[in-house]
């Protein structure tokens, strides 16, 4: 017995010499897997199966920026608002559809641009919303249309009226790409401040191959979110809500002064 006994003592002794030689890492490896073998798991079952976003990395944001999320203040209260209308306005263009009731002028134009974003794919879509909505929109500011500094109209009113300031032709934008078959997640309404002019704007970007592309009021061509001159982003707004950009070297720390736009231009 005491043989026995000696030969296993020295057995361990020639193991924890040999795992010195292999190197300590080497040896904590073979303790990790000899442990996980007979040690009890701290997990519960239910957290086996990690999330997605626990592995995978978040969807890059517009101009490359973090955002935070915005959980109260003005600009959430309109986009709510808008969010809103735009779920009443759905109703509408579901009855266009069924023809199950009389379709409004102003459905049957949107429904027309919709139709023609779903016949083309990719940046070819972009640009056919983009242009379609550019051309349907007389610029025009709320104060001029409306009496007031700042509305936000779903896009039914505006076409019903063809008049708009530049969240008007966004909101526009924003729901014709998402009805013609765009990810919600893949399109962002886009407040940016025109460091050219000081006024805040409003844009739509969509993701299409890992790039931004930004649809502005003011021109008919498309570019990368990168592209954009002289702005610097504020808020993107979008089915998660409202997301504010967080500041960066770059940005003109004058001009990023006041969180929430007042009033938009054209």
């Amino acid at each position: 017995m005491s043989a026995q006994v000696a030969a296993r003592r020295f057995a361990v002794l020639l193991v924890f010499l040999l795992s010195l030689a292999c190197g300590s890492a080497t040896a904590f490896a073979q303790y990790q897997a000899d442990s996980s073998a007979t040690a009890p798991t701290p997990w519960s079952e239910a957290s086996l199966t990690p999330s997605p976003s626990s592995h995978e990395p978040l969807a890059p944001e517009p101009f490359g920026l973090d955002a935070l999320p915005v959980t109260g203040g003005e600009i959430l209260t309109k986009w709510s608002g808008v969010v809103a209308d735009i779920r009443a306005e759905s109703d509408i263009l579901t009855r266009c559809r069924e023809a199950t009731a009389p379709c409004p002028a102003a459905a049957q134009k949107f429904l027309s641009v919709i139709a023609d974003g779903r016949a083309h794919e990719g940046r070819a879509r972009i640009g056919v919303i983009n242009r379609a909505i550019n051309l349907a929109i007389r610029p025009t500011s709320d104060l001029a249309q409306w009496g007031e500094v700042d509305r936000w109209i779903s896009p039914l009113t505006t076409l019903a009226t063809g008049r708009g300031d530049c969240e008007d032709y966004a909101i526009a934008k924003y729901v014709a790409l998402t009805e013609s078959g765009v990810s919600a997640d893949d399109v962002k309404l886009i407040i940016v401040r025109d460091l050219s002019t000081g006024e805040d704007h409003a844009i739509v970007t969509v993701r299409l191959e890992q790039k931004w592309i930004a649809l502005d009021n003011r021109r008919l061509t498309l570019l990368d979110d990168a592209d954009m001159p002289h702005v610097l982003p504020l808020f993107a707004l979008g089915n998660d809500g409202v997301r504010q950009f967080a500041p960066t070297a770059i940005a003109d720390t004058t001009a990023a002064r006041t969180p929430a736009p007042s009033s938009l231009g054209f």
